[in-house]
């Protein structure tokens, strides 16, 4: 086996796990922004700091959507954002927790790059993130994950 094989080797046994906390922990942060568990809205680095302000932004990236609908698509993002951050992190139904992750971030780049423009998606790494997330839903969920246990064996999820 040369140098390269055993590199790549190590480096692919460790991805899906990188890509797991990487893109629930994004989620969940935030999620936590929205209820100002970052700080209050002007804080540094905050973006909402409150659900009015998030159900705002939601209005703002889907202007097809009546106003009486925005809070019920606000409440729909964050409960999925919610559930689908720590279902990667545990590495719970990870496939399809990464596929809708994966569509949820491109839903989200698209509505940016429309309403706000696409340097915002770009900036924010949305489409970069969505892109991780179908990788994540093609590399399966790597070791440590309940999958692993859950299907029999803490090796069966790791990546091949």
């Amino acid at each position: 086996m040369s140098f390269d094989d055993a590199l790549f080797g190590l480096i692919r046994r460790f991805v899906p796990i990188f890509l797991r906390l990487a893109l629930g922990v994004t989620f969940l942060t935030a999620v936590a922004d929205r209820f100002g568990g970052w700080g209050h809205f002007g804080t540094p680095n905050v973006a909402w700091g409150d659900f009015a302000r998030f159900t705002q932004y939601t209005g703002q990236l889907n202007p097809w959507a009546p106003a009486a609908l925005v809070p019920a698509l606000a409440w729909l993002a964050t409960a999925a954002e919610l559930a689908l951050g720590v279902a990667l992190i545990l590495g719970l139904f990870t496939r399809w927790s990464a596929l809708l992750s994966g569509i949820l971030l491109l839903l989200f780049a698209f509505g940016m790059s429309m309403e706000t423009g696409i340097k915002s998606a770009l900036n924010g790494s949305v489409f970069s993130a969505s892109a991780a997330a179908f990788a994540l839903a093609v590399l399966g969920p790597g070791l440590w994950s309940v999958d692993g246990f859950r299907l029999g064996s803490p090796e069966r999820g790791r990546a091949v």
